[in-house]
C-alpha cells in the first residue's frame, strides 16, 4: 500500500520535488509543485473518510492529481476513486491512500499530473 511518506520519496526522487506546507493551520497538507513554472501537480492531505464517500469521520490520507477529464469522470466511478476534493473537480482526482488503488496505478496517476502540468 502507498502511503504519504512513499509518494514523498518518490517525488523527490523522480523529480526532485520537496513538499511544501502551505497552511500552518494543516500539517498535513502537502503540495507538490513544479520548481519551474510553480505549478501544482498533486496534493497530499488527510480528510474525514465521509469527504470521499467512505463510511465514518476518521481522517484518511487522499492524493489529489490532474487527469483528463474523460479519465477523471471514467475513474472517479470506481472504488478507491473520487471527484476531486477541495479542487477542481473536471481536472482533478482524488485516489484514496488505503491500499484499493494498485501502488503502480497510483505512481502512474502522478506521472500524468507532473507532465499534465508541466
Amino acid at each position: 500500500m502507498v502511503t504519504r511518506e512513499d509518494l514523498l520519496r518518490y517525488a523527490h526522487e523522480n523529480y526532485g520535488t520537496q513538499s511544501e506546507h502551505p497552511w500552518p493551520e494543516y500539517p498535513l497538507s502537502e503540495i507538490l509543485r513544479h520548481e519551474r513554472n510553480r505549478k501544482w501537480y498533486a496534493l497530499i492531505t488527510d480528510v474525514s473518510r465521509n469527504k470521499v464517500g467512505l463510511h465514518g469521520d476518521e481522517p484518511i490520507d487522499i492524493l489529489n492529481v490532474k487527469c483528463d477529464p474523460d479519465m477523471v469522470l471514467a475513474l472517479s466511478s470506481q472504488e478507491g476513486f473520487s471527484r476531486a476534493w477541495h479542487m477542481n473537480k473536471k481536472h482533478w482526482l482524488t485516489v484514496i491512500l488505503n491500499g484499493t488503488v494498485t501502488d503502480d496505478e497510483i505512481y502512474r496517476l502522478l506521472d500524468l499530473s507532473y507532465e499534465l502540468t508541466k
